[in-house]
């Protein structure tokens, strides 16, 4: 195909996404009539009608469903396309995106801080959120992911360290209460979560073994469930790297292996060998080894 082709195609794949040649051609920054000279043509050209055309606009037709969907792969493809370009710098330099959980932050943000330090020619960006980022589609650069081993194909899939979940509560909590001997649940107050966080293996055990009654404080992310446990709130979990960080806290039982999961680190194979993906990913695997994780 052309390059006049692939214009058309583009500007044809715009009229499908938006339902206008108006849209189109606000989204391509072209005159409207340069859009419907598009269409036109690659209409011409394949021999087939894309568009049915009415008084409120383009509605594809079955063959312009199935550009419509060629459209976006390609669209897709060179944002990929793009992405990978500007992360094959020979210099440890530019834009670097690391993506984990909001829980992570505390761990991760410092060293972060200290990775750009020593790197001040890279940006670096530290997203945090529940969900999974795209590495395929240049979303990230590294992604620190909890859980069973990433099985993408196209990602490099090195373990990171064991994330180990202990049973906390802060000494106030605990002064003049009895210990927690996993059948005195009346005795107590629990921090538990919101049924979208039971997916974790530590939260659902609560929710199975607990009174109702006896959780007294919920919360929406782990985030908020650490700090809760941090304030006094009752008995939950926090990660044992920061349990062991406080010294007004103390660990009720012994944790259970099924608490425990790993931690990931993902690249995709296309930036792997970048400089800066492999500063980071080998900054980050020496300090968690230094502090023994």
């Amino acid at each position: 195909m052309s390059l006049e082709g692939w214009d058309e195609l583009r500007t044809a794949y715009h009229v499908a996404r938006t339902g206008t040649v108006s849209g189109a051609a606000e989204s391509l920054g072209v005159h409207h009539a340069t859009v419907i000279r598009h269409v036109d043509a690659l209409e011409k050209r394949l021999g087939a009608r894309l568009f049915q055309r009415h008084a409120r606009g383009y509605t594809p037709t079955e063959a312009g469903m199935d550009l419509m969907q060629v459209g976006r792969t390609t669209e897709d493809q060179f944002a990929q396309l793009a992405s990978r370009i500007r992360g094959r710098g020979e210099g440890v330099s530019g834009d670097l995106t690391i993506t984990s959980l909001s829980v992570m932050s505390p761990l991760i943000t410092p060293l972060l801080v200290e990775f750009g330090a020593l790197y001040p020619a890279v940006e670096v960006r530290f997203l945090t959120d529940e969900r999974v980022f795209r590495l395929e589609y240049g979303e990230a650069h590294v992604a620190i992911r909890a859980g069973r081993q990433p099985q993408e194909p196209d990602n490099v899939v090195q373990r990171l360290f064991r994330y180990d979940i202990g049973f906390y509560a802060t000494r106030e909590y605990l002064e003049g209460r009895p210990a927690f001997d996993g059948d005195n649940w009346d005795k107590h107050r629990f921090v538990g979560v919101d049924t979208r966080l039971l997916r974790a293996p530590f939260y659902g055990w609560l929710q199975n073994e607990a009174p109702p009654e006896s959780i007294a404080f919920r919360t929406s992310s782990q985030r908020a469930n650490i700090d809760a446990v941090l304030a006094g709130a009752g008995i939950g979990f926090l990660p044992r790297w920061l349990g062991e960080r406080h010294d007004d806290v103390v660990e009720v039982m012994p944790p259970r292996e099924d608490w425990s999961f790993d931690l990931w680190l993902v690249t995709h194979v296309d930036l792997h060998r970048t400089a800066k993906v492999q500063a980071v990913v080998q900054f980050l695997k020496e300090r968690f080894a230094e502090l023994g994780l």
